[in-house]
């Protein structure tokens, strides 16, 4: 069997087309075809995200580090663009998004995704990811492609698997055995009724501890007050403790979780059918904060007398549902379904303390979280005509039906019990205060002089003023032709209308085509534009959070794109971005060599993304604007205000390369596989600024977002993947290229250019008996790491040995695993 995206590249699919299934090499559009089962036997990955980062190079995916709630769910694209910007699909059914949206500093900031891994790898079939611009056909977010999970239908068969691991390495000169992972999966199918009829069951539990690549901080630790002095050193020996035990923690986050889905079929009268699918999931996450300092104001010394490390926590709820009914009318295939889906993630802060509150402060808290649900209504009808050498026609429609709730947390996770007003003034002249949480008069101080500020730290709850129960409904139409003017010469098109409640209507249309010029030669072209509906997320998302920038905690409120801050500074409600995409590439047989080859190139117009913080001022010489702006952060808690707004043009070029060549060797068979992705998208003509703003563009769009939209992530990965077969042994051996990335930071001085890896994965599998096969093996086996940071300015004082906001394949080393597999 092959490992990467190639897979057998005369595999045939059916993304991409509501007709007749085709072989790769004879789609019009490049699509890959990832069997997961063999994928998922042979690597040391075991959930989706990691197992496509690491198969596919068009697609690109990383565990965050320090990102509040990104750590538990990782952004992933295709193509170079955003992880709002790929369609998925389940089973051929559009996928619900997740409820979180991405706001500190990643990739894909601003944007909300699919959380994949939600979905149990035990339950898949095989993966196809159509790499070319789909809106036309599929609906918003196609703009980069479409991910379709394909999920299992086996029947009278049990398989188990048990995959354990740990990071076995060496990072700055000390040995680690960290981020142990522990996978249990099943699968098991049942036969309904003597018609073909099935029922398959899924589950799989995941447990994952942290790992730590950060360094010993280098900066102040203590200070005595008043006057600041620093006894630091003193303070280290009379405590016992060592200037480690104050840094932050770099690494995967901790979770556990357990899912569950299933997939069936019922055979009905008439060759018509019922299917079902659905699923249940839940994980639970902990990842890590900025360490707070013991004689600073954001810490209680009679709680935390050494300060402490924050801990965000999360609590990540899946449901999904979906069934339908297939079958003829007369000479039309019709199907017709509803798909439901639901994403809940709720935020907890752990090991924290509200300064606020002093030593009555809890130490940990609700803090609320957003929820995400969507309903899919869809009808479909194809029908092939003996027109021309043949033609297929397909028509119907979608009705969406979407819901965002942002719930509060807990009042002590966001209030500042430190505040109050003034009402007036006593006989001796001093004010008389009152407390109020919006007030502005500051009655707590820390022993640095400085306010304690309210809320948990690492991650203030949203409050009850950012609560939001928000609907919208999208209904469209749809119409696509494939036409095969003769045996080598075929032409797709297709003709999409959508209406949202909130933004209004749009139209985009399609046309491919493939030609045949011999039987070794074909080339395919299309053309096409696109749209990206602003998520509900992007739309209503608010609230106060702790943001670090060079390690300075402060606080930004986020507010709503309608939001009185958003209509003081002229930012325009958000409106849909546009796409245009255009490919062209050909496919070559030549025997056991296999190969395709494809250009494309997209130009996306007006994208959302998040901004800066906007900072008002109650300075005597300070605008109206600027003060009213001040007064409404005050109220926030905040010192910044950041909002979503379609600010930007930007266009991206890229060339895809998939080569697949089989050969009998000696008593085995040996399968070589090569797939390489090279794009870039750059920022093309002038941020759209609102006349307010003209002179504050580098706040609008910072040069940190610059080079998380260019280059944070690899804009070159490639893969070489040798599998060998022979009696009872599999031997697999892949090489993973990883280009370079540039850290994101706002002084262009900072941006330090980190160089590109190979990285090696190699595994031996032994099949024990007829039903118990064994592999072990090991991901990065050289021990490779990223550049270290060269520029002080980045690391945070030495706590960042590697880059947190430029990831290439992670900062966690080598990792050895062992899998046990049953299957009677």
């Amino acid at each position: 069997f092959t490992l990467t995206a190639s897979n057998v590249l005369n595999e045939v699919v059916v993304l991409g087309s509501r007709s007749t299934p085709r072989t790769q090499l004879e789609t019009t559009v490049p699509i890959d075809v990832l069997d997961i089962k063999k994928l998922a036997g042979a690597g040391a990955q075991v959930n989706l995200n990691q197992i496509l980062n690491f198969a596919a190079p068009s697609f690109t995916s990383n565990t965050q580090s320090l990102g509040d709630g990104t750590d538990h769910v990782d952004p992933a694209s295709l193509r170079g663009l955003g992880p709002d910007q790929v369609l998925v699909l389940v089973n051929g059914k559009r996928r619900y998004n997740s409820a979180l949206i991405n706001v500190n500093g990643t990739f894909g900031r601003g944007s909300v995704g699919t959380d994949l891994n939600a979905i149990p790898v035990s339950s898949i079939e095989r993966i196809e990811i159509l790499r070319d611009g789909a809106a036309a056909q599929y609906g918003s977010d196609a703009i980069a492609g479409v991910i379709n999970v394909v999920l299992k239908k086996t029947v009278n068969r049990l398989s188990a698997s048990v995959t354990s691991g740990e990071y076995n390495t060496r990072s700055n000169q000390i040995q680690y055995h960290d981020g142990q992972n522990t996978q249990v999966a099943l699968n098991f199918g049942l036969a309904l009724g003597e018609k073909g009829g099935y029922i398959n069951f899924s589950g799989s539990f995941d447990d994952r501890k942290p790992t730590d690549r950060g360094g010993a901080r280098t900066d102040v630790i203590y200070r005595r007050y008043p006057g600041g002095v620093d006894r630091t050193d003193s303070f280290l020996t009379a405590t016992n403790t060592s200037r480690k035990n104050y840094s932050l923690v770099v690494g995967q986050s901790k979770y556990t979780s357990g899912q569950f889905s299933f997939n069936s079929s019922i055979p009905l009268s008439n060759g018509a059918e019922f299917y079902a699918f659905g699923g249940l999931g839940y994980r639970k996450g902990k990842s890590g904060g900025f360490y707070r300092l013991p004689n600073e104001s954001r810490n209680v010394l009679d709680i935390y007398p050494l300060g402490f490390l924050p801990y965000i926590g999360s609590d990540a709820y899946d449901r999904s549902l979906a069934a339908g009914i297939r079958g003829k009318v007369g000479d039309w295939d019709v199907d017709f379904s509803n798909t439901y889906g639901q994403n809940q993630f709720d935020f907890s802060v752990l090991n924290s303390v509200n300064a606020s509150l002093g030593k009555a402060s809890p130490t940990s808290f609700n803090a609320g979280g957003p929820k995400f649900t969507q309903n899919t209504t869809n009808v479909d009808f194809t029908r092939g005509f003996d027109w021309l050498h043949s033609t297929n026609l397909s028509f119907g429609g979608e009705f969406r039906f979407e819901n965002y709730q942002l719930k509060a947390g807990d009042q002590n996770s966001y209030a500042n019990y430190g505040l109050a007003r003034q009402v007036g003034i006593d006989a001796n002249g001093n004010p008389i205060l009152v407390p109020d949480f919006g007030g502005s008069v500051n009655t707590l101080f820390g022993p640095d002089g400085t306010a304690r500020p309210g809320g948990a730290q690492v991650f203030p709850g949203f409050r009850p003023e950012n609560a939001v129960n928000a609907n919208r409904t999208a209904a469209s139409v749809y119409a696509d032709a494939e036409l095969n003017f003769s045996k080598a010469f075929l032409v797709d098109a297709a003709v999409r209308y959508e209406n949202y409640s909130d933004f209004g209507s749009t139209t985009n249309g399609k046309i491919a085509a493939r030609y045949k010029l011999n039987k070794t030669f074909t080339i395919r072209a299309s053309a096409s534009t696109g749209f990206r509906a602003p998520s509900l997320q992007q739309r209503y998302y608010a609230n106060t959070a702790t943001v670090f920038t060079s390690g300075v905690a402060n606080e930004v409120g986020t507010f709503p794109n309608d939001s009185r801050p958003a209509q003081l500074l002229g930012i325009p409600k958000l409106s849909p971005e546009k796409s245009k995409s255009v490919s062209l590439g050909f496919t070559g047989s030549f025997g056991k060599l296999k190969l395709t080859l494809d250009g494309y190139y997209t130009r996306i117009n007006d994208r959302v993304i998040y901004t800066g913080q906007f900072t008002g001022s109650n300075a005597p010489t300070a605008s109206a604007v600027d003060k009213e702006i001040y007064q409404l952060l005050s109220l926030a808690n905040a010192t910044g205000a950041a909002f979503f707004a379609n600010a930007l043009n930007t266009e991206t070029k890229g060339i895809d390369l998939i080569v697949s060549y089989k050969v009998k060797l000696g008593k085995g068979t040996l399968n070589a596989d090569f797939a390489a992705n090279a794009s870039k998208t750059e920022q093309v003509g002038p941020i759209h600024v609102s006349p307010k703003l003209i002179g504050k563009e580098s706040i609008y769009f910072s040069n940190s977002s610059k080079v998380y939209l260019e280059n944070a992530v690899p804009n070159t990965k490639a893969n070489l993947a040798l599998n060998y077969s022979i009696s009872k042994f599999n031997f697999f051996l892949r090489n993973n290229y990883f280009g370079g990335v540039t850290e994101a930071s706002n002084t262009l001085a900072n941006q330090q250019y980190y160089t590109p890896k190979w990285v090696t994965d190699l595994s031996i599998g032994y099949k024990l008996s007829k039903i118990v096969n064994l592999t072990v093996g090991a991901n990065n086996l050289l021990d490779i790491y990223p550049d270290k940071i060269a520029i002080a300015a980045n690391s945070n004082a030495g706590q960042f040995i590697y880059s947190r906001s430029a990831l290439q394949f992670g900062v966690n080393g080598r990792y050895l695993f062992g899998r046990v597999e049953v299957s009677f």
